[in-house]
């Protein structure tokens, strides 16, 4: 047995009598505890003591964390690779991470969107907001996508795999092991099929439409479940309508207002793999004969349709993050502005401008002005008539302002 350890006054990590075995990391003493024991579930480099015991958890580690007088906040994975250095994972300082506490944290996602939703089409668990921090986990009728997105994630993969496939049957699980989020946490990207085989792109039916989505090859999980009801939305405004429908991806906006009763709909992005998904996605929704596609930069596109002067009733904007962080704000905000400005004097007297942002850095009332501004700029007025944020399936944490990052807004602009 390990004798017991005498520790430093000054250290961050105690194993003198430690809950579990498990060492113990400290917040500074000016550091917000307060925040913590109401919610918030992350802790920043800055706000951690930091010492050599602290630098050697391996990243992903289980550590209690307590405040400055040595009182217990809860369980913590802790990674000193990222800015985030503390993420809560239990209330419990006791808490067994286990296939159980998996399994638990499923069984409470799956019931919110079981009651939401008809089919198993779905993001299943939305990271901080359902309790599995750094967690991403879509779900295609038997198949999940899963974005191990922070390195406790990656250290437990193959637990969260089990109780996923034991809580929701699902047979197919598909690793997505990429983009910005895995790099800040030092992870290296990895995309594979981690059970059974998936092959071929998956049909996904939607707001009346079916979706193709290439759950292996394709970007982030495949689909963007969290448009859904914008999509709707915008559907609502297009019956007899024609539609622009600008950063597409796999024709989300397009194909929803294409079944909503548009008469023609135009897709423009950049990637032809994905503009051949909506168009696949199209046909098997029987409406290939009033879609059209158009690959292409879409600030350039959005100028050249300009230069011809073409006109939709509908237009809708639906960048990827200009903004996914405070440095990149300004920057970002300009984009938005860019957009909205060669975006407006595209839409036909009295139709109708989506913009949308998922910026996280980029709050809506700063999207709202840099919107206004572009509409401005482009010559245009009119009345906002609706906000729309992401669907019920991606809940926000009320302590985490970054788990509510979408945003759409819906203007009528006038002659």
């Amino acid at each position: 047995m390990t004798p017991p350890f005498s520790p430093d006054p000054q250290s961050n990590v105690d194993t003198d009598a430690p809950l579990r075995g498990r060492p113990v990391v400290r917040l500074k003493p000016k550091a917000e505890a307060r925040a913590i024991r109401h919610g918030f579930p992350w802790v920043y480099a800055d706000e951690l003591v930091t010492d050599r015991r602290t630098q050697s958890l391996e990243p992903g580690a289980l550590a209690i964390l307590e405040d400055d007088l040595r009182r217990p906040l809860g369980l913590v994975t802790v990674n000193t690779k990222s800015k985030i250095i503390c993420r809560m994972l239990d209330r419990n300082a006791e808490a067994e991470i286990d296939q159980a506490w998996f399994a638990a944290k499923i069984e409470r996602a799956l019931a919110l969107r079981e009651r939401l939703y008809a089919t198993p089409h779905y993001r299943l668990v939305h990271a901080e907001s359902d309790g599995l921090p750094g967690i991403v986990i879509d779900r295609f009728d038997d198949v999940a996508v899963v974005q191990p997105n922070a390195a406790w994630a990656e250290a437990h993969f193959d637990m969260l795999v089990a109780a996923l496939m034991q809580v929701t049957g699902v047979r197919r699980v598909v690793k997505n092991g990429s983009g910005r989020s895995r790099s800040l946490e030092g992870l290296a990207e990895e995309t594979a099929v981690v059970q059974g085989a998936v092959a071929e792109p998956l049909i996904v039916p939607m707001n009346g439409a079916m979706y193709v989505a290439d759950l292996v090859g394709g970007q982030k999980t495949g689909l963007y479940y969290d448009q859904r009801s914008n999509h709707a939305f915008a559907a609502s405004l297009a019956k007899g309508a024609t539609v622009l429908d600008v950063f597409s991806h796999v024709g989300g906006f397009a194909l929803a207002a294409l079944a909503g009763g548009a008469t023609k709909a135009l897709a423009v992005d950049a990637s032809a793999a994905a503009l051949s998904l909506a168009a696949l996605g199209a046909k098997a929704s029987g409406f290939a004969d009033r879609l059209e596609t158009r690959q292409g930069d879409a600030f350039e596109v959005l100028e050249a349709l300009g230069q011809e002067v073409a006109k939709f009733d509908v237009v809708i904007c639906d960048p990827p993050a200009f903004a996914p962080a405070k440095p990149a704000l300004e920057a970002g905000l300009r984009a938005y502005e860019r957009i909205a400005r060669l975006a407006a004097p595209l839409v036909a007297p009295g139709g109708y401008l989506v913009l949308c942002s998922c910026s996280h850095a980029a709050d809506l009332m700063t999207f709202r002005n840099a919107s206004a501004r572009g509409i401005g700029r482009g010559g245009r007025r009119g009345q906002l008539l609706h906000t729309g944020f992401a669907g019920p399936d991606h809940p926000m944490l009320l302590q985490l302002a970054e788990s509510a990052y979408l945003k759409a807004l819906f203007f009528r602009l006038d002659g």
